[in-house]
Parts: C-alpha cells; sequence; structure tokens
C-alpha cells in the first residue's frame, strides 16, 4: 500500500464530512454589566459560509429579554445587541444556555463583565451547552478551552487537513517532511499573530478563497507529477508550504477575530489557540503515518486509473470551496 492510495482512502473518510469547511467557527456571547441586574448583550453568530446556525442564548428565568434586537451586518457574521434586565438578583446563580448547540458542531465563547470589573469566560461545546453563573469572577483565562478551540478548528477544517494531505503526498522522505510541515507551521504562525494583534487586516472570506485555491494548486501539482511534470512543490516544497502557510494563518485568525477578545486577553488566547492548532495538526500527521504504516502490510493490487483519484478528488473539492467562496465574497 503506498502513500496515493492511503490518501485516497483518507479522502473519502474526509469527504463524509459536510462539503462546507470552517463550520468550527465559534459564536461569541458577551454580557457587560451596566447597573444591578441590567446587561448589555452582545451576540455574535458566524455566517462566513452560508447561513447562521440555528442556536440562540437562552437566559435565567428571573432574565427578560427584550422583544426585538438591533441587529448589525458584519463581514463573515451577524451580530445582534440589547438590553437584558435580570432583576436584583442578576446572573449570579443562574443557568446561561446555548439552545440548538448539541445539534451542532460549534463552540460559544461566553465572556461575562460586571461591574466591580470581575469577569467570566467560558468555552460551551455541543457536549455542554450550558453552565452557572457564579458572579464571584475570576480573572483567569480559559487556556484549556482555547486549545480545545485551535484543536477543532483544525480537525474540523477540511480544507487546512486536505492542504496538509496534500503536502503528505508530495512529500514522502522523512527529513523533508519534517522540514516541509515546521515551514508550514512558522508561517501559519506568524500571520495568525500579525492578524490576531491587529497589525495587518484581511477580510475572511476572500482569504478563505484563496486558501481554497491553495489546494487547487497542489493537486495540479499531484496530478502533473503523474504525467512526468514534476513542478515547483516537488522541487521545492518547504517555500511553498511557507508561502501558503502565511494565507492558512490568515484563515486561522478569522476564528480568534470572530471572538473579538479584549486586548488585554489576545497573547494568552493567541498561544493557547495556536498550541491547540498545532497540536491538532500533529495529530492528524502522525494518525496518518500510522495509517500508512499499517496498509503497507497489505498486498493489494490497485488498477493504474486509482492513483489518479487524490489529486481529482482533492482538486474538485477544493474547487467547489472556491467557487462558493468567491460567490460569498460578492453577496450571492
Amino acid at each position: 500500500m503506498n502513500w496515493r492510495m492511503a490518501v485516497s482512502i483518507l479522502f473519502f473518510v474526509l469527504s463524509g464530512a459536510p462539503l462546507r469547511a470552517h463550520t468550527s467557527l465559534p459564536a461569541y456571547l458577551d454580557l457587560q454589566q451596566k447597573a444591578p441586574g441590567t446587561f448589555e448583550m452582545l451576540w455574535r453568530l458566524p455566517t462566513a459560509e452560508g447561513p447562521p446556525p440555528a442556536i440562540y442564548p437562552v437566559f435565567p428565568e428571573s432574565c427578560v429579554v427584550p422583544a426585538s434586537l438591533v441587529t448589525e451586518q458584519d463581514p463573515g457574521s451577524i451580530i445582534q445587541r440589547g438590553t437584558i434586565q435580570c432583576g436584583s438578583k442578576g446572573l449570579g446563580g443562574g443557568k446561561l444556555e446555548i439552545e440548538g448547540l448539541p445539534f451542532t458542531i460549534l463552540d460559544v465563547f461566553v465572556r461575562i463583565t460586571f461591574a466591580d470589573g470581575k469577569t467570566i469566560t467560558q468555552i460551551l461545546k455541543p457536549s455542554s451547552a450550558s453552565f452557572t453563573v457564579f458572579d464571584s469572577g475570576n480573572a483567569k483565562i480559559d487556556a484549556l478551552g482555547y486549545v480545545e478551540l485551535g484543536i477543532g478548528h483544525i480537525l474540523y477544517g477540511i480544507d487546512h487537513l486536505l492542504f496538509v494531505l496534500g503536502l503528505l503526498l508530495i512529500v514522502k522522505a522523512t527529513r523533508p517532511l519534517l522540514k516541509t510541515i515546521t515551514a508550514f507551521t512558522v508561517a501559519h504562525t506568524i500571520t495568525l499573530g500579525l492578524a490576531t494583534f491587529g497589525v495587518v487586516h484581511l477580510s475572511p472570506t476572500p482569504i478563505e478563497a484563496v486558501i481554497a485555491m491553495s489546494i487547487v494548486f497542489l493537486a495540479v501539482e499531484i496530478a502533473q507529477s503523474q504525467r512526468g511534470i514534476i513542478r515547483l512543490t516537488y522541487k521545492k516544497p518547504w517555500p511553498v508550504a511557507f508561502a501558503f502557510g502565511l494565507l492558512h494563518g490568515f484563515g486561522f485568525a478569522g476564528t480568534l477575530a470572530q471572538i473579538g477578545l479584549p486586548s488585554h486577553d489576545i497573547p494568552a488566547a493567541l498561544l493557547f489557540f495556536n498550541i491547540g492548532v498545532e497540536t491538532g495538526q500533529i495529530v492528524f500527521v502522525m494518525a496518518f503515518l500510522a495509517f500508512v504504516h499499517s496498509l503497507r502490510e497489505l498486498d493489494i493490487k490497485w488498477p493504474a486509473w486509482s492513483y489518479q483519484i487524490p489529486p481529482y478528488a482533492i482538486g474538485s473539492l477544493a474547487s467547489f470551496w472556491f467557487l462558493q467562496r468567491i460567490m460569498l465574497s460578492f453577496g450571492f
């Protein structure tokens, strides 16, 4: 069993996931206390890959949510604002829940800021869609939550995984592969940091379109190599991985941008989120290498045409994403 067929099999496993990539972009709920029992709410839902998910926050019974909220359209998201009245008891001891979250693969980042400056941060998931609010607050960032957010983003980000698959198919030797994956990691870490700190501002949807095109580029390189034409990525894999890694870093930054982090939380959030991204990537690469090793033990005779499946399948799916994202960029 060779690498091409391993990629082919793994592609079909991945293709069982939804055609949309980056459905793991988080929603964001921000509550700021303005007076005893009164909170200003901001509720942000991701729309970068289509209609917003059918989820919404449910507050304790003592809270009154206005019948109509102010709705704004932001690039890649819909924002709703309003004032929540929770009486003299406030949110303390009450349960805050995200209705509909268990039926998605989304995370929801929740931040509650009290009038005395204390904060609560919580990352809710489909498996844990609610928590009890204790107004004692805490000043600690949810480090584990950011790590899990990063892991989930890379593992649910099928387009990033297909790009890494393309690199694995092109670069087979261990040392060049380590060099190539390291270059990709360093590059997207650089742009993730630049975008998160606000040094560079790029619209997320066009960036996602270019990320899809980077996968098409690798698919073409692989298809051409099967015809005996050795192109740039085969000759210089790590510079190509580095160049495209810069673009993918802006894609990763879209997740943190969706959250709208306060400036004092950015360094720690960036660190732990990036640790999660790299952990997820390493897990994927190691799992793939173990998968290839196990399949080599099987003596299967594959037809010649089957070797064309990986580049054409990967390229076709990435082309679909590219067209989809271009249409979204123009408001279709």
